[in-house]
């Protein structure tokens, strides 16, 4: 699967959370985005962990630092 194919399940899923349109990028932030706390980041692991089917390991979870490492580690539980 690719970035851009993740990103565009990625679009639906922060909508879905958030109420509204997020624009994603690699560099984007919690910090960047109103309203992202640590309820919202838990419901947005557990909706890519339901739609991938996948568990995304807690120490990848604990290094995150912006969407690109989210993707990353999704891509690597995807496509191995």
């Amino acid at each position: 699967m690719s970035n851009a194919e993740i990103y565009a399940v990625l679009d639906g899923i922060f909508a879905r959370v958030f109420r509204r349109h997020i624009d994603l990028h690699p560099a984007l932030t919690a910090k960047e985005v109103p309203g992202w706390d640590s309820f919202r980041f838990v419901s947005i692991i557990m909706a890519t962990e339901e739609h991938f089917h996948i568990k995304l390991p807690a120490d990848d979870l604990d290094d995150l630092a912006n969407v690109g490492d989210l993707v990353r580690i999704i891509a690597k539980q995807v496509n191995d």
